[in-house]
């Protein structure tokens, strides 16, 4: 069985849920407390034990690469000011053995496209997608971590899910599938954003995959479907018809960064958990509601 060694991350999105905040800048950089959107991704996939980092990026989005890059002048300014800790996580941004690499997906032609944009780096082996607006803070174990336990175990596609009312299955992919284990399930079939009522379950497709390489060839043959876009949903639905592919619902609490409601409530959750910040925010809050401050105030 061949190992999970690169992470895919299509970060060719416009972000235009956040405009003005995303004309010039990319939303996977977009900060939650003191790091952006993408590192939390790419700390995610190297915890994981991902030795490759594959950005599918579009224009505008020089200030991915550039995070991920070595910055000299700044760690000679860090070192000279003796501001140590500071230049630590500078340098571990992108920890050694670790390579990035960038592809352009030259048209916005959705999720599936951005990721059979991959296929020249990856080739012919199993690899992990993540996608940075789906943050997941977890007590332990990260997802995609998670994930590829089930794949060492069952040799097999891994799709991360969680359950979502019903009333917003239709913002999803959802999965239709038999439990044969805790958290575990064979998923039977999958829909891409089925209309409201119509949904086979609500258990939906978050960002988070771990998928063996036929997925390739198959998304080569995937027309448009919903939104016009080459949907990965779609691709996963054929495959289902040659392999088995597992749904795992995974532990931990995801914000969905990709509307300003779950960036701010990621934003306050992390700040709580901050070994800086923790403390003093939280009496920043506890002030702002004794002093009746708040969407009213």
């Amino acid at each position: 069985m061949q190992p999970v060694r690169k992470v895919v991350f299509p970060v060719a999105g416009m972000g235009t849920r956040f405009l003005p905040a995303t004309k010039a800048n990319p939303k996977e950089m977009l900060p939650v407390v003191d790091k952006p959107l993408i590192q939390y991704a790419a700390e995610e996939a190297v915890s994981a034990g991902a030795e490759v980092l594959v950005f599918i990026t579009g224009r505008h989005k020089r200030s991915i690469p550039d995070h991920f890059d070595k910055a000299y002048e700044l760690e000679m300014e860090l070192e000279a000011k003796g501001k140590q800790a500071l230049l630590e996580e500078v340098r571990n941004v992108l920890p050694a053995g670790v390579d990035c690499v960038y592809m352009r997906q030259p048209q916005a032609l959705g999720l599936g496209h951005a990721v059979l944009c991959a296929r020249p780096v990856v080739g012919n082996e199993p690899f992990g997608v993540i996608l940075a607006d789906d943050l997941i803070r977890t007590q332990g174990q990260q997802v995609l971590g998670q994930m590829l336990d089930v794949y060492r175990e069952h040799h097999s596609s891994v799709l991360g899910v969680e359950r979502v009312p019903e009333d917003q299955t239709h913002n999803y992919g959802i999965v239709d599938s038999e439990t044969i284990g805790d958290r575990l399930s064979r998923i039977r079939n999958i829909v891409e954003k089925p209309p409201t009522g119509e949904a086979p379950s609500n258990l939906a497709v978050v960002g988070r995959y771990v998928l063996t390489p036929r997925i390739f060839d198959l998304l080569a043959t995937t027309g448009r479907g919903a939104g016009g876009e080459i949907q990965l949903t779609d691709a996963i639905a054929k495959l289902l018809a040659e392999e088995q592919v597992l749904a795992w619902e995974f532990e931990g609490k995801r914000f969905d960064c990709g509307n300003k409601l779950g960036y701010l409530q990621a934003t306050v959750e992390y700040a709580l958990a901050h070994p800086e910040l923790a403390e003093p925010f939280a009496r920043y809050l506890a002030e702002l509601e004794s002093n009746g401050i708040g969407a009213a105030g």
